[in-house]
Order: C-alpha cells, then sequence, then structure tokens
C-alpha cells in the first residue's frame, strides 16, 4: 500500500480516537505529499520521495524541539516530540549505530576510499544507498569517523 493510503487511513484511525497531535502530524503529512504531486504534474511520487517527505518533517520537528527547549517552553517541545514519534511510524526501520557502522565501512572498500580526501565519493554512495535508513548527519558523522 502506498503511503498516501496508509496515511488516509491512519488519519480515520486518528479521527475515530479523537487523537489530535497524530490527525495534526498525518494532515501535514498528508499536505506534502499533496504538493509534491502537484509539483510532479501527475507522475508518480516515488518510494524515495515520500521517505525523503518524512525525513525532512521529523529534522523540521527535531529542530523546532531543540529551540523550545533551549527557550524553556517544554508545552511546546512536547507537542513537537509527539508529532515526530507519529511521524517516525511511517518510515522504515532506521539502523542501529552498529549496523550504520558495517554498512559505511562496506561503501568505503567499494569506493576504495583511504582518508578524508575521499569523503564525497563515500557519502554520494552513502547518502543513496542508506536513504531511509539513517539520516544524513548520522551518515556524515560516521563517514567523518571512519576516514579520519
Amino acid at each position: 500500500m502506498s503511503l498516501e493510503l496508509t496515511i488516509n487511513e491512519a488519519i480515520k484511525t486518528a479521527m475515530r480516537e479523537k487523537d489530535k497531535v497524530a490527525l495534526d502530524s498525518l494532515r501535514a503529512v498528508k499536505s506534502q505529499i499533496l504538493l509534491l504531486k502537484t509539483e510532479a504534474k501527475g507522475a508518480d511520487v516515488s518510494a524515495e520521495q515520500e521517505i525523503a517527505i518524512l525525513q525532512r518533517m521529523i529534522k523540521q520537528r527535531k529542530d523546532s524541539y531543540e529551540q523550545f527547549v533551549a527557550q524553556n517552553r517544554n508545552d511546546l517541545a512536547e507537542v513537537e516530540l509527539a508529532q515526530m514519534k507519529v511521524i517516525e511510524q511511517f518510515l522504515p526501520a532506521q539502523l542501529s549505530a552498529e549496523e550504520l557502522e558495517a554498512e559505511i565501512k562496506k561503501i568505503i572498500t567499494e569506493v576504495g576510499a583511504e582518508s578524508l580526501k575521499d569523503l564525497g565519493k563515500v557519502m554520494g554512495t552513502a547518502s543513496k544507498t542508506l536513504a531511509g535508513k539513517s539520516d544524513g548527519k548520522s551518515i556524515s558523522e560516521m563517514v567523518k569517523k571512519l576516514l579520519s
């Protein structure tokens, strides 16, 4: 089932359960998917594009959460955290640090990287290979750690 259909079903469930946080989060996701479809002018939206939307939305909420915590606005921070958890349910399972390290070691071997000079080659391959399984920041940090 496509992400859009899954989101629509989840919206119906959230409405039945009167879960306002989930409903707001899911409507935001649906809005972003519809916006992407409009921009694509009728072309099908790929799973990679859907995952990218979800990751971007989670990153936005994580940034907002950190700002609210820094400003001692815990009431708003909790809302952002709850929305993040709702959106994360629709992402593929994220790699653990150990799994990420193993995958990146494999990629480093494949591209023949030896030092930080090869960071771009490794990041390009890793970003495509691990899309949806880990966020870009974690990938970047692990690549830098392994290449240095």
